[in-house]
């Protein structure tokens, strides 16, 4: 590896673990605010019961998420996201399966 390459990634790596331990300000910070279930909900024009079956949580998941007892995380906060973005998306992979049910 190249030594000014190796210098400038040895200093990343430093200026990483300032940060971390509280030391250094990072240069720049995201926020992503937590999506407003009930607001997406009522978008699809569907029950608590019928939004829960749709992303597949339990229906105390969903009252949690609405009332902000809790927010969702990971998987559960991204497909939030594009079902509030793109609920035709949405529709496209559930609809099938509805189908396929009934």
């Amino acid at each position: 590896m190249n030594e000014d390459l190796f210098a400038e990634l040895l200093e990343s790596v430093r200026e990483g673990g300032a940060i971390l331990r509280g030391e250094k300000e990072p240069a720049r910070k995201f926020m992503i605010e937590a999506p407003n279930v009930k607001q997406i909900r009522q978008q699809y024009e569907l029950s608590q019961r019928e939004f829960a079956a749709l992303l597949g949580v339990s229906i105390k998941t969903l009252q949690n998420w609405e009332q902000g007892r809790r927010t969702p995380h990971g998987a559960a906060r991204v497909l939030l996201q594009v079902a509030a973005r793109h609920p035709g998306a949405v529709w496209d992979i559930v609809e099938p399966a509805l189908q396929r049910t009934q």
